[in-house]
């Protein structure tokens, strides 16, 4: 697929404004009447007085007033999507030549991070969460361990942590200490929302052993899935799958099916998030429409409405959502 001129990347709507609205519900379709004026990407679900609001827009000012015009905005969160654009392409273009720019090499610090990424969207979350070293990897593409000691000896620091983000990789991960000077440990992620979850723990001034303890701590806390499509047929617990058909995946293998991507991945949140956990982590891959991802945020709203959703753009292929629940 060919890469869209920088210009073309760069939307004129430049901001990203999301928020929770306690609002009344007889409110809301002239609240999205406002907001049809200052914006598109619009998505506004919910109900019972509670409201997820999303859009882009060059207003930031008048996009907040008119929710305060009908309710209670909290949790208000602004993104400069021009800057995360410039962003995602230098941490895209770093995963494919294997190297940082001179221009952005980060500073040095007593523990630095190598992360294996399937994809820029990813790479991009990966990078914002403190990672200085990228190894494009993943299901389909193991690194070698080459390949994984080369980003050791860049990265900025002198003890080293690896995210392998999945199974397939820790082996070839844990071989990279003896292959160097370096200190390094391998916090044994073996998926996307995991090693991402593991980085809100990371302290760049401590020892990678202080991390490793407080990163795997994090890890362990996390509920992971995903949903791919079949390629082949199958026997599981849950039923018989047929070539093609969707499958949503936990840490126990496949617990849900599906003759349509939306159904799979919704069938594997009943079993996946229960109404004590907080936070959903929604990781829409290159398969995923906008549509599908609407799918998903309105059954948590409607099934789920204690639980907060955040939706990143990771961009993998083969994999339309990686769900992370903590």
């Amino acid at each position: 697929m060919t890469e869209p001129p920088i210009g073309d990347e760069l939307s004129e709507l430049r901001y990203e404004v999301m928020y929770l609205l306690n609002a009344p519900d007889q409110s809301i379709e002239e609240f999205k009447k406002i907001w049809a004026g200052l914006g598109d990407s619009i998505v506004v679900v919910g109900g019972d007085g509670l409201w997820n609001c999303h859009i882009h827009t060059n207003d930031i000012g008048p996009t907040i007033e008119a929710g305060i015009e009908v309710g209670r905005p909290e949790r208000i969160r602004v993104t400069d999507l021009s800057e995360e654009v410039m962003e995602e392409r230098w941490v895209r273009e770093a995963a494919e030549v294997g190297k940082i720019d001179e221009r952005v090499v980060a500073d040095e610090v007593p523990c630095a991070v190598v992360a294996v990424s399937p994809a820029s969207g990813i790479s991009r979350i990966f990078h914002n969460l403190g990672v200085q070293e990228l190894v494009l990897g993943g299901q389909s593409m193991n690194p070698s361990t080459s390949e994984l000691l080369d980003a050791v000896e860049r990265a900025p620091g002198e003890e080293v942590l690896i995210l392998p983000n999945n199974s397939n990789i820790v082996a070839v991960a844990q071989a990279v200490d003896a292959e160097t000077s370096k200190t390094v440990v391998v916090i044994p992620t073996i998926s996307i929302p995991g090693g991402l979850a593991s980085l809100l723990g990371y302290d760049p001034q401590a020892t990678a052993a202080q991390n490793s303890l407080t990163m795997t701590e994090l890890v362990d806390g996390v509920k992971v899935g995903e949903v791919t499509q079949a390629v082949r047929p199958t026997n599981t617990g849950v039923g018989e799958v047929a070539t093609g058909d969707w499958i949503g995946l936990d840490s126990d293998g496949i617990c849900s099916i599906g003759s349509s991507l939306t159904q799979a991945a919704t069938a594997l949140l009943e079993q996946l998030v229960d109404d004590h956990d907080e936070i959903l982590s929604v990781i829409a891959g290159d398969e995923a429409t906008d549509a599908d991802v609407r799918a998903v945020t309105e059954w948590m709203s409607e099934n789920r409405p204690g639980v907060d959703t955040e939706v990143h753009k990771g961009g993998q292929s083969h994999y339309p959502f990686f769900f992370g629940v903590e």
